[in-house]
């Protein structure tokens, strides 16, 4: 074994017995104040000291060259000014040498070599050796000894340490002492909110390379060193690799006293094929704040879908100068977290099938002896099991009567009700990002409902008893990952929910760890999906509901471009040349578009926060331009409107941004939902189509009137209300851009996920995901659910 390359892996500031590389050679050059000694070495020197005698100027000699106490003791006393003498196994006339020692340190491993007559008289003997020697008065018939003769040292040794008994306590009081001074050393350094981080100083290049270029010219920061940087705890932290690591929800625990910091939301016009750029303007404002206006800073972003990356995106989480790497590990299975969704979305399904063929084939006995097997003479449930039990009224579970057993293993499904495998697993998903802890997860898991019995009864994953399993699957997932952007500020990617037909949010976990570890002054950018109407408005009714956190600033990115497709701009074709209008100065069309930005402004502004504009600049937009937006933004009520280059120049590109939101997170302001809880279903339906979509009404048709009766008469209808439309418009029908006006939104359906905790509607011809649980965690969020 390279006992090196094993004593290496403990980090410098760790080593508390001095052995690694790092403080041997602190040691041996004499930085002692910034290096741990050994422990044994640095006891010899404690026991010299309370003799009296001063060190500097005698003859010392160190018998033994061992890395744990020959050579850092020779280079201890050499530090304290004497002059020594290093002996080995090949030192001549040994007897010579150790008769001109005042200090004699003797570390050799042999029993009783240094006889007391080769002692200078009076001299100071330090016996670090441990030997055996037979003694038949010792019941194990061994007698341990030094490596000097002691009877006969002792005789001439002005002091002289016993064995055992001298060095051995003296080295353990040494590293209680050096590891009481590491933690002071940590504590000195590590405060909650003052990070010790470095930045990766960009130098972006023109023409810009394309982003995977981009990405393959940087190195990023060790995992380990950057979750250092953060303040969390090696024990906190999980390694996938050498670039990203899951942490552990014991790290919140830990924080659970600390001051958050401020909360940013950012989210954007209704999407167009131009693209808007959150995601890049997510990344690049949080490297802005970090390293270019120094306060910490940490963002937050949903893991990416399969479109994205291979879809017309051509990138997964971010673009440009602003964007986290390594790209292929953020893009490609990231920490199997999506994998384990299917999996356990596989599992319902089959689940299910198993149950229905069981039931139709077997007797109540064999189904019993099945769910319930007898071992040893005695059967045990399951807690699920004792849960449905629970839930049954049946009180005493092991002396079941038979029509007891009959209620307990007959769930009667209905094969037409059966959840299909990819709506399981975007409600799994969805549990996933609104989880604040383990336990959390398991409960929502357990109140899945994925069919009903013939009768009409929710059947739910505890009821199959598999809730307890989905979460052993998942259990890896429910942690955030730990990234970098390209200038080494942190970033969580952590779930993958879908605007459409989800909540479209990051996970509140990462939120969460991320508002402790940056402090009271620093910035959490966390990213809501789609437009302010969809993924914004589930943030503020969903989100912060679930989690109880507040923001301080929302955050509107819009472009140029963009703008004048929402002003009537022609439709842009993949393949096809650009149309002329969004590369050449339009200033009717974009003053029509900046009618949609208005009333994204006014969706922000509704929750009660204040709102900056943040315009993602394209190469062709002119001065005249980008002037327009900021003063029809301004006009519309955000508080400032700034343009933004971080996708050519990092968060160079987004300092001004930075600052303002720094300006806008110090006004006043109080956070407020669009709706009350309590208001009837259709009402709180009524209230965010007309209040962010701008319908005139709401049209619930026949089988969304009977749910809307059902859910009431079962006391669901305090929860909150996830609308699953188009992402790209602001009604129900894709192809109308801008401020759709006169319209009736169509409601078809509305479905529980009790899991997640809210109602979803599924507005004009938005479907449910198709059976496949791939489809559903990775379907390119940039196309209309139309498709589907």
């Amino acid at each position: 074994m390279d006992t090196e390359k094993v004593t290496n892996a403990v980090a410098p500031e760790k080593d508390v017995d001095g052995l690694t590389s790092i403080n041997a050679g602190k040691l041996s050059r004499g930085d002692l104040g910034d290096c741990f000694i050994p422990c044994t070495p640095k006891g010899c020197m404690k026991l010299i000291s309370q003799t009296g005698m001063s060190v500097a100027g005698k003859n010392a000699v160190v018998i033994g060259r061992s890395k744990i106490v020959g050579a850092p003791m020779h280079d201890l006393l050499l530090w304290s000014h004497a002059t020594v003498t290093t002996c080995h196994s090949k030192t001549t006339d040994l007897a010579a040498q150790v008769g001109r020692a005042d200090i004699l340190v003797v570390g050799a491993g042999k029993a009783e070599m240094v006889k007391g007559e080769w002692l200078k008289e009076g001299a100071v003997v330090i016996d670090c050796g441990i030997n055996h020697i037979p003694d038949d008065s010792k019941a194990n018939g061994m007698r341990v000894v030094g490596d000097v003769h002691y009877p006969s040292a002792k005789e001439k040794a002005g002091f002289i340490t016993p064995v055992p008994g001298g060095v051995g306590p003296m080295t353990v009081a040494m590293l209680m002492e050096n590891t009481v001074q590491s933690a002071k050393r940590f504590l000195k350094t590590y405060q909650p909110g003052k990070w010790n981080i470095s930045y990766t100083k960009l130098k972006p290049q023109k023409p810009q390379p394309s982003d995977t270029a981009i990405a393959h010219s940087f190195t990023p920061k060790t995992i380990g060193r950057l979750a250092r940087e953060v303040g969390l705890f090696s024990e906190e932290v999980e390694p996938y690799g050498t670039t990203r690591a899951k942490v552990r929800l014991e790290a919140l625990n830990r924080l659970k006293t600390q001051p958050d910091g401020k909360y940013l939301v950012v989210t954007g016009i209704t999407p167009t094929p131009l693209g808007e750029g959150t995601t890049t303007t997510t990344l690049g404002l949080a490297q802005a704040l970090g390293a270019h206006l120094h306060v910490n800073s940490f963002a937050c972003v949903r893991q990416p879908s399969r479109g994205s990356n291979f879809g017309v995106k051509g990138g997964a989480v971010g673009g440009g100068y602003s964007q986290v790497i390594p790209m292929e590990e953020v893009s490609l299975h990231l920490s199997s977290d999506t994998q384990a969704v299917m999996a356990a979305s596989s599992l319902v399904v089959d689940t299910i099938n198993a149950r229905v063929l069981s039931e139709s084939t077997q007797s109540d006995k064999a189904l019993f002896d099945w769910l319930v097997p007898l071992r040893d003479g005695h059967r045990k449930f399951s807690l699920s099991q004792l849960n449905r039990l629970k839930r049954l009224g049946i009180e005493k579970p092991e002396t079941l009567k038979p029509e007891e057993i009959y209620r307990f293993i007959r769930l009667d499904i209905d094969p037409e009700t059966k959840t299909l495998s990819g709506s399981v697993a975007s409600e799994m998903m969805a549990v996933l990002a609104l989880s604040t802890s383990l336990g959390d997860m398991t409960r929502r898991l357990a109140r899945m409902v994925v069919a009903y019995s013939r009768k009409g009864k929710p059947v739910t994953t505890e009821d199959l008893g598999i809730s307890g399993v989905l979460a052993t699957l998942m259990r890896d997932a429910v942690k955030p990952s730990l990234m970098q952007t390209m200038e080494g500020t942190p970033v969580f990617v952590h779930t993958c929910p879908l605007s459409d037909i989800a909540q479209g949010n990051s996970s509140i976990l990462a939120d969460q760890i991320a508002l402790k570890l940056v402090g009271p002054e620093g910035f959490v950018v966390t990213e809501a999906e789609g437009g302010a109407e969809l993924g914004m408005e589930k943030f503020f009714d969903i989100k912060c509901r679930s989690s109880g956190l507040h923001p301080d600033v929302v955050v509107m990115v819009a472009s140029v471009p963009a703008l004048k497709m929402h002003g009537g701009g022609p439709a842009v074709t993949a393949g096809s040349a650009m149309p002329k209008e969004y590369s050449a100065e339009n200033l009717t069309l974009l003053e029509n578009g900046c009618n949609h930005l208005k009333r994204q402004l006014e969706n922000a502004r509704a929750f009660g926060l204040p709102v900056v504009v943040a315009i993602n600049t394209f190469s062709t937009d002119t001065d005249a331009e980008l002037g327009l937006v900021c003063e029809q933004a301004k006009l519309a009520g955000a508080l400032e409107a700034v343009p933004c280059s971080h996708w050519a120049e990092g968060g160079a590109g987004a300092v001004a941004l930075g600052q303002a939101v720094q300006r806008a997170a110090e006004t006043p302001h109080q956070m407020n939902f669009l709706y009350d809880l309590e208001m009837p279903i259709d009402d709180k339906i009524r209230a965010i189509a007309k209040s962010m979509y701008g319908a005139d009404d709401v049209e619930l048709l026949p089988q969304a009137q009977q749910k809307v009766a059902l859910f009431s008469k079962q006391g669901l209808g305090n929860l909150p209300i996830c609308m699953s439309k188009t992402h790209l418009s602001l009604s129900h029908d894709p192809e109308r851009k801008g401020v759709p006006t006169g319209f009736t939104l169509p409601i078809r359906d509305i479905h529980a996920n009790l899991g997640a905790g809210f109602l979803y509607t599924l507005v004009g011809t938005t479907s449910v995901p198709p059976q496949s649980p791939a489809f559903s965690c990775f379907h390119d969020n940039d196309f209309s659910t139309e498709s589907k």
